[in-house]
């Protein structure tokens, strides 16, 4: 088991741990409907230093992560980030994961913490076709990089307080590599997988302590909090944001989760199974990701069947819970596309009863 550069102010904390991608980490703190309310109004910190961290450098680089990701690189510009995901060859997804552009030469990808050396062995496996050497101009910085995510509205305006950078303004996926804290070649990004603002930190482990320390100095009068993972997880499933290894994996398409936005069909850009999803986008899909909420009281969780009026089964649900900003339950998961419309009835099986719920447009929350 893994610990992070921030393992033991968590533990000093009092925070519950529990094994999550191998690594010891805090799932809650003051308790998880607390935790959600501090980040949806105010700021909460969150240790993500699981995730993983490739470097991707050369003339080449452009080239191999524009031919290994569904998302157009092209688009992108120094200072920007894309979502995007690794089609996985055979109409899956290995992951999906945020593109850094640092200059024409250099990128970063972030990739899920659970899918860190799945990812390098996806990444290693295309490295010589673009002239890249494993370990030189691939490199994983993932055991090297500590990172946290500074969530709410008033994230933004706390940390301006440790770096002379303007950061209040800074829109949606773009970062800046700045002096933070007194730490020189900190990036510091904007984008977010809480619905509610904020920013998140890149630095090195050697580093952690000293700007884990500054954030909760400068955070102190706007009443700053660490958040545990289970709060985080109820954040992202209020914006219909997927979770790799519940609503995206190895067997659904980008297009059947909804990814659509992300897979750009350009003639200049090939990438792995473009034709397969050129396909599937031209047959038109048998199934959809689709969000729904509880019409009947239960709390729908993952792997419940998703039925239709007669209690056939027609699909799963992926992600399920009772959402704190809006005191109802919902949930995500697959259905066919003849019953994916929004106002859609369906039925979710909770302990052998039939409960009625219907299908709602992403997000959940709207803010």
């Amino acid at each position: 088991m893994k610990n992070t550069a921030f393992t033991k102010f968590h533990e000093a904390l009092g925070a519950k741990m529990v094994p999550f991608a191998g690594f010891n980490m805090p799932v809650q703190y003051d308790g998880l409907i607390i935790e959600h309310q501090i980040v949806r109004n105010g700021v909460g910190v969150f240790d993500v230093s699981h995730m993983g961290e490739f470097w991707v450098k050369g003339p080449n680089a452009f080239q191999f992560v524009q031919f290994l990701t569904s998302n157009d690189v092209s688009a992108l510009f120094d200072g920007k980030v894309q979502y995007s995901c690794f089609p996985n060859g055979k109409g899956g997804i290995v992951d999906d994961l945020l593109v850094y552009r640092i200059n024409e030469e250099t990128y970063l990808l972030v990739v899920n913490a659970a899918n860190i050396d799945k990812d390098w062995a996806w990444c290693s496996s295309h490295a010589s076709r673009f002239g890249l050497t494993v370990g030189k101009e691939l490199y994983n910085a993932s055991d090297e990089i500590a990172q946290l995510a500074v969530q709410g509205p008033l994230a933004l305006k706390a940390m301006q307080k440790l770096t002379s950078t303007p950061i209040e303004d800074m829109e949606y996926y773009t970062f800046k590599k700045l002096e933070f804290a007194g730490v020189k070649d900190v990036i510091l990004s904007t984008t977010g997988y809480t619905g509610s603002g904020g920013c998140e930190i890149y630095m090195a482990n050697e580093d952690a302590d000293k700007i884990w320390k500054a954030v909760f100095e400068a955070g102190e009068e706007f009443g700053i909090k660490p958040i545990g993972l289970g709060a985080r997880d109820t954040l992202r499933l209020e914006m219909g944001f997927c979770l790799y290894g519940n609503d995206i994996n190895d067997t659904t398409s980008p297009l059947e989760a909804g990814l659509g936005w992300i897979t750009k069909f350009n003639d200049a850009k090939d990438f792995v199974d473009k034709e397969f999803m050129l396909n599937q986008k031209a047959n038109g899909l048998s199934r959809k990701l689709i969000g729904f909420e509880m019409i009947d009281k239960g709390i729908p969780r993952q792997h419940y069947p998703i039925c239709d009026s007669n209690g056939n089964a027609i699909g799963e649900v992926t992600s399920g819970t009772m959402a704190p900003s809006l005191n109802k339950a919902i949930g995500m998961g697959y259905v066919p596309t003849s019953v994916s419309k929004p106002d859609s009835e369906i039925f979710i099986e909770i302990r052998g009863k039939l409960l009625k719920a219907k299908v709602v447009k992403f997000p959940f929350y709207k803010g």
